[in-house]
Formats: C-alpha cells, structure tokens, sequence
C-alpha cells in the first residue's frame, strides 16, 4: 500500500513522498533525462527555447512552490539547462558567447527569459506568503498560525524551534515579500499613532 501511495504521488504531485535529500535526487534526474533525451535531436534555437521552458522549467515547479530548494541544487538545474542550450560536440562543451545573467533577462531586455532557479523557488515561495497574509481565514493560515505564531502577527513571525521545512520555506518567502510590501492608510483607523 505504501509503495502504491508513493507511486501516485509522483505521479500527480511531480515528486516523491518522503521529502528530503532524496528529492533532491529525483530532482536531478527527472529533468536530466529528460534533456538526455533531446540531446541526440537536432533542434533550432526556437526547439530548444521552448524544451526548456516548458518542460525543464516545469518540472521543480510545484517542489519549489512547497520548500526552498538548496543552492547547490538550483545550480546543478541551471547547469543543466545551459549545457543543453549551447549543446556539446564530440563530448565536448561548446564555448558559451553569452553570460547566463544576459540570458535570464526577459526578452523586452534582451534576454531570451530563462528562469534563474533559485530567484523563481523565492518568488514562489513569497507567493504562498503572500496567500497566508491575504487569506488569513484559510484552513492552511489558521493552522499555521496555531502552531507558529499563535500571538503575533503573520509579519512578525520567526521561524520558532522545531520548525517544518514548509514553515521555513514560508518565512524565507515572507522575508522576499517583506522587501516590497507598502502599507496603505486608507481611513486610518487601523493606524496607532
């Protein structure tokens, strides 16, 4: 029955049940064998663009949407997303004429709209604490706030001591969004002056 339940869960939830180094792992050669497997294609640039936007990039979506992916692993996914665009000859690399930084750029600047991992893994997550803060009445947010931060406001939240990975994942979002948030008057009645 286990085994059953971690079989659907890959395959509807796009990655393992226990979640930890293994995920990693599974990360790493999902998308791996899925470039492997283009590599032997002769693709245009178009081919290859679209390969790694919708397919390379989609894969750690909804890991990243739940957890904060090590920096080592967002490294090796932008590795592997690079090799196969500049692509290899005669099992070596071929030179790289533009630096990675040009080529995460939106397109209306020059780019050609590449996703850094590890940005896109903040955004998501600043995401999730963005619903908790907007939609404190969830089920999520109500129990996230009995267990974390029963007396304090969702901003003013801190990580705590025994932590699950989700709640570390949602602080590490809430201090991204942090950096953006304004606060709107409004009537004032809700200002301590």
């Amino acid at each position: 029955m286990n085994v059953q339940n971690e079989s659907l869960s890959e395959k509807y939830l796009g990655m393992p049940s226990d979640v930890g180094a293994s995920t990693n792992k599974y990360l790493k050669d999902r998308i791996w064998k899925r470039v492997q497997g283009w590599m032997e294609n002769c693709l245009s640039a178009g081919g290859k663009e679209v390969l790694i936007k919708a397919v390379a990039h989609a894969i750690p979506t909804y890991s990243m949407s739940c957890f904060k992916l090590p920096r080592g692993l967002c490294e090796h996914i932008n590795g592997i997303v690079r090799s196969f665009w500049w692509g290899s000859k005669d099992g070596k690399r071929k030179p790289c004429w533009v630096a990675w930084d040009g080529m995460i750029r939106p397109k209306r600047w020059g780019g050609l709209g590449f996703r850094d991992i590890e940005l896109f893994n903040l955004a998501l997550l600043a995401r999730q604490a963005w619903r908790i803060l907007n939609e404190s009445a969830s089920l999520s947010a109500r129990v996230l706030k009995a267990v974390y931060y029963p007396d304090r406001d969702f901003l003013d939240a801190e990580v705590g001591s025994s932590p699950s990975r989700v709640w570390r994942a949602i602080v590490e979002g809430k201090e991204v969004l942090t950096q953006g948030l304004i606060r709107r008057i409004g009537t004032g009645k809700t200002i301590n002056i």
